[in-house]
């Protein structure tokens, strides 16, 4: 595959700060990169891609065990730990000009999405996050109304769409008042919030945590209503301590039916849920989720983060 474009992401800045990320085994380095996008330059008659096809290859590989859940391709959900990811875990990533991977690991996109395409990996987060809502959601009669969700990075954003999409009424917090992140939420129909979350002055449906803060995840878990759900995606760092009521919260779980679990990775049929988002959003609106395209000689830049940063692109060649 010949990169196209390698989208960066929060997980990359705690790679390259040691914060975790191993390297292929027998190698003393870590190639980066799992938001990828590429061309097919050479594939096997029988793999079902073709030159010139526009692909991203799947974050994830099954371990070699395999455990129950990645021998049946559900590798997001892996029960041993021995799954391997690219740019992350024990298997190089995608910042490379050209890169190989076998066709079972690859996803062949709808040639109208370009090079938005790039965001596909980031949306398949959040497509197996609503997945497990939906199914959370549907052990009862379940018709949700309102969806909170904590940060407007492109992790919030994304969330943030498909609860649109899905007819909900839509309301973004984050700690940035001005700038692009409003207005994207506002062009989705919704509300953006700045503040704390117990002057919102309504409970959620559902809340979709972004951030990885500690006091907003505690502010989140309290302010689960009846039959609520918070999915938790964010990545916490090390070293964040916050005081909880558990036995409060526990009262309120167990009398109200809350739900909160996390949500991580994401299986083929993620990527296939992912790709439908992205064809029915607007253009227009993904492309300025994109805030800064970095040309390749230029990546250091890229791995610097600025006030109005939501997605950074590394740029390998125009698509």
């Amino acid at each position: 595959v010949r990169a196209v474009a390698l989208g960066i992401c929060g997980t990359d800045f705690e790679l390259i700060s040691a914060q975790y990320g191993w390297a292929p085994p027998g190698s003393d380095h870590l190639i980066l990169g799992h938001e990828s996008l590429g061309r097919v330059q050479d594939a096997p008659k029988d793999s079902g891609f073709q030159k010139d096809d526009l692909v991203v290859g799947i974050v994830r590989h099954p371990d070699p065990v395999p455990c129950v859940a990645c021998a049946v391709g559900q590798w997001d959900m892996c029960r041993n730990g021995k799954y391997t990811e690219h740019g992350i875990k024990e298997r190089n990533g995608f910042c490379s000009e050209h890169w190989r991977i076998e066709p079972q690991f690859l996803v062949k996109l709808d040639s109208a999405l370009g090079e938005l395409g790039v965001l596909m990996e980031p949306t398949t987060i959040l497509a197996k996050a609503w997945d497990h809502i939906t199914r959370i959601g549907e052990r009862a009669l379940w018709k949700p109304k309102i969806l909170l969700v904590t940060g407007a990075g492109p992790v919030g954003l994304l969330a943030a769409l498909i609860g649109a999409q899905r007819g909900l009424e839509v309301h973004v917090m984050d700690r940035v008042a001005s700038g692009p992140k409003p207005q994207l939420v506002h062009d989705l129909g919704g509300t953006y919030h700045t503040g704390s979350l117990d002057k919102l002055g309504f409970t959620p449906d559902i809340i979709i945590e972004c951030t990885g803060a500690a006091p907003l995840i505690v502010d989140a878990m309290n302010l689960i209503g009846n039959d609520g759900i918070l999915c938790l995606t964010g990545v916490s760092s090390h070293g964040q301590r916050e005081p909880i009521d558990i036995g409060t919260l526990n009262r309120n779980m167990v009398l109200e039916n809350g739900v909160i679990f996390g949500s991580v990775n994401a299986n083929r049929g993620h990527y296939e849920m992912a790709e439908q988002v992205l064809l029915k959003a607007d253009r227009n609106w993904l492309a300025r989720m994109i805030s800064r395209k970095e040309p390749l000689a230029n990546w250091q830049e890229a791995l610097k983060r600025r006030p109005d940063d939501i997605k950074v692109v590394i740029q390998f060649t125009s698509d």
